[in-house]
């Protein structure tokens, strides 16, 4: 959209091009120069559907989504860009009927980066046609042609677990990213936890990478660059809520996941649920659940990637408790337990909230 925010009682040329897009994908009967009621409904559907948070306003995140759906396999030839790479539900589509074929090209994020066009080439080669990693009309017409008989899974998720298994229990040598959230009502309490985290886990010869400094805030780009080039294992965004009405409390996790394009994040699913199992069981905050979105921080992160908010500065009773180091170090615990049954085989996992660190000797994992 050329104009954001958008919102309910809004007109003119931006809510005319927001309509369009919201009719092509069938959400709205016809399109409108007046943002209305039904035009907020269709905007929160679309929110939901996509993993977004759902208000009914469109703002940037929406809006780049927007965007995004608008194009179909087939609308645009598709290739390796720079400085910004093709985004849209195009790319996804043909992510998915590659890696339904064979190629790997990683998640199914809906971003043509070097492992999508690699993919391409691949393919192009074993169909015998011009090798360049565009996705034009021959090598989009070749593919649908070879995925009518071939029969997928889900090789990019199954891929993602046996490479979290194929780790192993130990926690020496992996590679930690804590993202502490500077967007909150006070950024020292994420940036304590995660020193706190970081020295459980160094203590167990983790490396940890901590995206910014008690007084520094990068942008979402960089925190994404620094967790992309650190070869993590595994990325913890630690955040903390808000809402307008303060009888808004608890824990909530986030993994990437995209009901839209039918993709999640086998292993970031799990550590949210394990997340949210320990802080719940060792804590009073209410469980809010885990959920899937499609923020950037969770989709273009390589390694699997979990938000966890630890409760609403909205809120006085989770203002207090995250003032309490107490409850922090609580929440550390959690957190550090989560880490470890992530990589437990079933056989040496327990039942939730009973793991102690000490319990990590009986696993071989610490001396």
């Amino acid at each position: 959209m050329s104009s954001v925010p958008l919102h309910l009682g809004d007109s003119g040329d931006a809510v005319l091009l927001l309509t369009n897009t919201l009719h092509r994908l069938g959400l709205v009967s016809q399109t409108s120069s007046l943002f209305s009621v039904e035009i907020e409904s269709a905007v929160k559907a679309f929110q939901q559907n996509r993993g977004l948070i759902v208000t009914g306003i469109v703002d940037e995140a929406t809006a780049d989504t927007l965007e995004e759906a608008r194009w179909k396999l087939g609308d645009r030839t598709l290739l390796l860009t720079a400085p910004r790479l093709m985004r849209g539900d195009d790319v996804a589509v043909l992510q998915s009927r590659l890696i339904e074929i064979g190629f790997n090209c990683g998640r199914v994020d809906g971003i043509f980066g070097v492992r999508t066009e690699s993919a391409v080439k691949e393919f192009q080669k074993s169909a015998g046609i011009k090798i360049d990693g565009r996705c034009g009309a021959s090598t989009i017409m070749s593919i649908l042609r070879l995925t009518k008989v071939v029969s997928g899974g889900a090789p990019a998720q199954l891929r993602e677990q046996v490479a979290r298994e194929g780790k192993g229990p130990a926690l020496a040598d992996k590679v930690i990213v804590l993202d502490p959230s500077s967007e909150c009502f006070d950024p020292s309490i994420t940036f304590d936890i995660a020193s706190r985290l970081e020295g459980r886990l160094v203590a167990l010869g983790v490396s940890v990478f901590i995206t910014r400094g008690a007084t520094t805030n990068p942008s979402h780009q960089e925190r994404i660059d620094k967790a992309n080039s650190s070869a993590a294992d595994l990325v913890i965004s630690i955040g903390i809520d808000s809402y307008k009405n303060e009888s808004a409390h608890g824990v909530a996790t986030y993994y990437y996941g995209a009901d839209a394009h039918g993709v999640h994040s086998v292993v970031g699913e799990r550590f949210a649920q394990l997340v949210q199992r320990e802080i719940t069981a060792r804590t009073d905050l209410l469980n809010c659940r885990t959920h899937a979105m499609s923020w950037d921080l969770l989709r273009r992160t390589k390694a699997p990637t979990v938000k966890v908010d630890v409760g609403y500065s909205s809120n006085p009773g989770d203002q207090k408790r995250l003032h309490d180091p107490e409850f922090r170090e609580t929440v550390v615990e959690s957190l550090m337990i989560a880490i470890q049954r992530l990589y437990l085989s079933a056989e040496d996992d327990a039942k939730t909230g009973t793991l102690r660190i000490s319990d990590l000797r009986r696993a071989g994992i610490r001396k």
